[in-house]
């Protein structure tokens, strides 16, 4: 089974790495709700801004991360940076299984999820540089700052991502279309090794879906959220990095933009009215789709929706010129204030 990546090409490598994952993922996950009954890891409705009405098993991200790490080890090509990236997502896959079968404190995730963001950012891959929107071909060089806004990203993208993880199917959909996006910048940019790496991902989380989608049998728990945004938020930054576009510093901003822009607007509602940055409450975007009469399944499809289309602005952001990707961030700021106006997403949730 090993030899297999050095026999087959590129393509066949795409899509056998591809079935892989989503029969690995999908043959695992009843496994794993049967793990999550027997050790209690059960998500129990206790207050308000819960949707589901009764008892759903946690630990979903165990089968994600589980196929990944097989197919990533039968397809791709092990080197530095990816037994770091492994190191890193096993800390917090450890964290996120404690944390689903007892709530862990709060500050004590966010040490783990630091120590484990600073092992990639020293050991593998980081930040070193941001091109300048205004003026093509410069470059701002970060230098000694490299390593803390590393850490910052990659912290940032995977609390958002555990953030909007509170609908049936939500977070790991709009993962799957993230993923997908980044796919295809770096399959088009030559980027083979990230690019099966993605492929990996994507097929884990099509093979959990149909146990996570409305009425979900299993959620991802903390387990595949945070996994899932610590493995994008690595792998977005190679999209920066590698890529010659004057606007590259907006792709990954626009292919996590549902979570990205969500968290932001919740930070921003918070202050606005006064409340803890912190403290949970019931002003989501899903949140707000759901109070104005549409069904969960329909949120999280029109919510889908709006991260493909921030998924091919990014993706055409990569592809054209200044002008054209000047309009296409203009669009999507409108687009952005149009649904911050008709769903109130500033007002007090």
């Amino acid at each position: 089974m090993f030899g297999l990546k050095y026999v087959l090409s590129t393509t066949q490598l795409f899509i056998i790495s591809f079935i892989f994952s989503i029969v690995l993922s999908y043959f695992a996950t009843p496994f794993v709700i049967k793990l999550a009954h027997k050790i209690g890891a059960i998500d129990v409705p206790k207050d308000n801004r819960r949707v589901h009405k009764v008892p759903i098993p946690r630990l979903g991200g165990i089968s994600i991360a589980f196929s990944f790490f097989v197919t990533t080890i039968f397809f791709n090509s092990m080197n530095k940076e990816l037994i770091v990236l492994f190191i890193a997502l096993f800390i917090i896959l450890i964290m996120g299984v404690v944390d689903d079968i007892k709530d862990l404190n709060a500050k004590l995730k966010f040490f783990i999820q630091i120590v484990a963001a600073s092992i990639v950012a020293v050991f593998a891959i980081k930040i070193e540089y941001l091109a300048n929107p205004m003026m093509p071909m410069h470059y701002l060089f970060l230098r000694y700052m490299s390593i803390p806004i590393t850490v910052f990203w990659i912290v940032g993208i995977t609390n958002t991502v555990n953030l909007i993880d509170g609908l049936d199917g939500l977070a790991a959909g709009i993962s799957a279309i993230s993923s997908t996006t980044l796919a295809l910048i770096l399959f088009k940019n030559g980027d083979y090794f990230h690019t099966l790496l993605l492929i990996s991902l994507i097929g884990s989380i099509l093979g959990f879906l149909p146990f996570n989608f409305n009425p979900a049998k299993i959620f991802m728990g903390d387990t595949g959220a945070l996994f899932l945004g610590f493995t994008l938020a690595v792998i977005s930054m190679t999209a920066t990095i590698k890529s010659a576009a004057t606007l590259a510093v907006f792709i990954p901003i626009l292919t996590l933009g549902i979570p990205i822009f969500d968290t932001a607007f919740a930070i921003l509602r918070r202050a606005k009215n006064k409340q803890p940055i912190m403290q949970a409450d019931k002003g989501h975007l899903h949140h707000r789709l759901l109070n104005n009469g549409l069904s969960q399944k329909q949120t999280v499809l029109i919510l889908y929706m709006m991260s493909v289309i921030l998924g091919l602005s990014a993706y055409f952001i990569s592809e054209t010129g200044r002008r054209f990707s000047l309009f296409i961030l203009v669009v999507d700021i409108i687009l952005i204030i149009f649904v911050t106006l008709k769903f109130k997403i500033l007002k007090k949730g």
